[in-house]
């Protein structure tokens, strides 16, 4: 389920200019040993009485040697144009021209992974990765090979082989990569199931180009989903990660791997104690697709969704602030053709409680096309149960918005009047009422002039008189469903 934010700026997990950078992909190199630096770990804390710490050399040992580095090169240009005779080369998995992935691995490799003249020039990176197969299969980030035309992976015995790359998934950021070599050293993969926050991880990897780096942290956070990274649940932890670190492993203190290093959040280019990795139960799922297939696929609902806060769920008498609320839902997509409308608080699906919109976001991500699932929804203060045949993420791009909380309180602020024929069909809705003046709580909820409201708690409005009669009932906020250009979003809003 592809989704977008409507009222906030998200987070850019991107640039070191913008304050936070990727864990280095495909990118120009030159750093000088003096320029580069590892922030180290946090000095380890005395253990309690009777506790003790995780012997990390015994890990380090014995997993370090299935840990590689990964060097790329490629070729890059200042334009977006294709090839001469109108091609242009692509891994397999790599996003056409337009797709929302596009943009994700633009914050890596700027322009698609072109460089910065119009005339070609090499583009050389690096990276880290894992072996997972005896027969040389290495788990890595996508954002690392991607637009590479020469791959080669370096073992800790300082061997090196060309590298093909069997397939990436920029979605997830998961890449599969196959060298020829045999009897390799492997790591054993484990579960974020049984990973606990606060436990003792460990990441291997070659920070700023510096081989076999470890250092270690503590699970900070699980199921993190960050702004403009679609459905991927992070693990956050405070070990020291930097660039150079991507597609490494984040192991526990058995030796399994958790994580797939990805990102960290940074304000100066290196470790400041927040890294995200990719979860193994996720990245062992894509790999075995491309291994399969030569690519992944993830299913599509085909709606809007936002956060259900304490505003809406008085509005919509939900018992407590949990669940997906529908802003809108595409036409002819699965959800529409389930029957599941704007309005509606998707609260479990198979059975997994959705307690944030992110959630449902991730479920559906992680699910294939095709797949049948059931979800237990929320409708006009009475529950129903669907069932939606998921379509292909690939297909058509999905949204998600998130409304900032109200402030303020007493009246609506709302002067409004029924649309006009023409109206209604330019903004394609069957009713609605025209704002024509927002001001007190509607105002401050960022109501504005032009836009049109569509429903207030889920009930479609057709005239001044039903939403008076609609507020009535209303305890402490409404929830107003506002149209503005092609767009729909929930908004709450206190009326005292």
């Amino acid at each position: 389920m592809n989704v977008r934010s409507f009222t906030h700026t998200p987070l850019v997990l991107a640039l070191a200019s913008a304050g936070i950078i990727s864990l280095i992909g495909v990118g120009a190199i030159g750093v000088s040993a003096a320029q580069a630096s590892t922030t180290p770990a946090a000095p380890v804390a005395s253990a309690a009485p009777g506790m003790t710490l995780p012997d990390f050399s015994q890990i380090t040992a014995r997993d370090g040697p299935a840990v590689v580095n990964i060097r790329v090169t490629g070729m890059g240009r200042e334009s977006d144009e294709d090839d001469a005779d109108g091609s242009s080369a692509q891994h397999p998995g790599m996003p056409e021209p337009g797709d929302p992935s596009s943009e994700f691995l633009k914050r890596f490799h700027g322009s698609n992974g072109h460089g910065s003249g119009q005339h070609p020039m090499p583009v050389h990176g690096l990276g880290s990765g894992f072996i997972v197969s005896p027969d040389g299969l290495i788990l890595t980030n996508a954002h690392v090979v991607y637009g590479a035309k020469d791959v080669t992976v370096k073992l800790t015995d300082r061997r090196e082989f060309d590298a093909k790359v069997l397939g990436l998934d920029t979605r997830t950021d998961v890449a599969v990569l196959k060298i020829d070599a045999k009897n390799l050293p492997t790591l054993p993969l484990g579960s974020v199931r049984d990973l606990k926050v606060g436990e003792w991880v460990l990441a291997i990897g070659a920070p700023f180009g510096f081989e076999n780096t470890v250092t270690a942290g503590v699970v900070s956070a699980k199921s993190r989903l960050l702004p403009g990274d679609g459905f991927v649940p992070f693990i956050q932890t405070d070990a020291a990660v930097n660039p150079g670190n991507s597609g490494g492993p984040l192991l526990n203190t058995r030796g399994e791997v958790v994580g797939l290093n990805a990102q960290i959040y940074s304000n100066s280019g290196g470790s400041q104690g927040l890294s995200f990795a990719i979860p193994i139960d996720l990245a062992s799922k894509i790999k075995d697709q491309i291994i399969a297939t030569g690519k992944a696929s993830h299913g599509r609902l085909g709606v809007m969704v936002q956060e259900v806060n304490q505003s809406f769920a008085t509005s919509f008498k939900l018992d407590k602030p949990e669940g997906a609320l529908v802003a809108s839902v595409q036409k002819d997509s699965p959800a529409d053709e389930a029957g599941l409308k704007s309005g509606d608080v998707i609260r479990k699906l198979d059975g997994q409680v959705i307690v944030s919109s992110g959630d449902l976001t991730t479920l559906v991500g992680e699910d294939a096309p095709g797949q049948r699932v059931t979800l237990d929804i929320w409708r006009q203060g009475k529950a129903a149960e669907l069932t939606v045949k998921l379509g292909d993420a690939d297909e058509k791009a999905g949204q998600q918005a998130r409304a900032d909380e109200a402030a303020g309180k007493g009246r609506l602020g709302l002067a409004l009047r029924p649309l006009e024929p023409e109206e209604r069909r330019e903004a394609g809705v069957e009713n609605g009422l025209l704002v024509e003046e927002a001001r007190g709580p509607a105002a401050l909820a960022g109501i504005q002039t032009g836009d049109v409201l569509v429903y207030v708690n889920g009930t479609p409005v057709k005239s001044v008189e039903q939403v008076r009669d609609l507020l009535a009932k209303s305890d402490k906020s409404v929830a107003l469903l506002i149209q503005r250009g092609g767009d729909q979003i929930y908004v709450p809003v206190h009326v005292g």
